[in-house]
């Protein structure tokens, strides 16, 4: 999905293109740029300074983001308004919840005998260290019955409720790719207007259509 400044249809000679400091992605839209940049004659990627504020609230996500005891990756959520921190989150289970370990997945009779009969034929370490879902083979995204955390985004916008402090007019930034479908539709019910992610993939076919029609804003981190 290409924006005004990385649009090859109105490319033209001397016009100057805002890149990421690697010359690989728009610094408007964050999507890689078109092959065409190169071949247009006149065409000047402009380079992007790094952004101190972009560096300053990537290095708290990822402080945020240590504090999480998911198995399969941690991520690290901040709402930011004028440059104040309004909250934080990372992903996890609810307040005094277990999270995912050889206790709280052995306590389901029927998942845990499953469990326990793959990483016989492995490790059993790895029902201690790794994702159950992982452990079963499941695709990113799916049997998320299985996972008893809540995501970054949604424990950033809860942490804000929870404090009485509105989350309207916020940027999120987070050390992730664009939120799924069901936190995507809470940021924008939130308030939310823009969102700062490490990568703008985007989740799934389901996310892409809240953001074709939303009006959050969506660019990568300039850092």
């Amino acid at each position: 999905m290409t924006c005004e400044n990385c649009d090859p249809a109105i490319y033209f000679s001397g016009r100057l293109v805002k890149v990421s400091p690697d010359f690989q992605f728009c610094a408007m839209c964050g999507e890689l740029l078109s092959p065409e940049l190169k071949s247009i004659k006149g065409v000047q990627p402009y380079p992007i300074k790094p952004n101190i504020w972009d560096q300053y609230f990537h290095r708290i996500c990822e402080a945020v983001a240590s504090k999480s005891p998911c198995l399969s990756r941690k991520i690290g959520a901040i709402l930011v308004k004028d440059h104040s921190i309004v909250s934080t989150g990372f992903n996890g289970p609810s307040r005094g919840i277990p999270h995912c370990g050889r206790d709280r997945m052995l306590s389901d009779v029927d998942l845990g005998s499953h469990l326990l009969s793959i990483v016989n034929r492995t490790t059993r370490s790895l029902i201690d260290t790794d994702c159950p879902r992982r452990i079963l083979g499941y695709e990113s995204g799916t049997h998320m019955e299985l996972c008893p955390a809540v995501h970054a985004e949604a424990n950033a916008v809860i942490d804000a409720a929870r404090k009485g402090t509105s989350t309207i007019g916020t940027t999120l930034y987070m050390n992730c790719i664009i939120p799924c479908k069901n936190c995507f539709s809470l940021l924008i019910n939130a308030g939310i207007v823009s969102i700062v992610v490490d990568d703008t993939k985007v989740y799934d076919r389901h996310t892409q259509y809240l953001i074709d029609n939303s009006k959050i804003n969506i660019r990568r981190f300039e850092i």
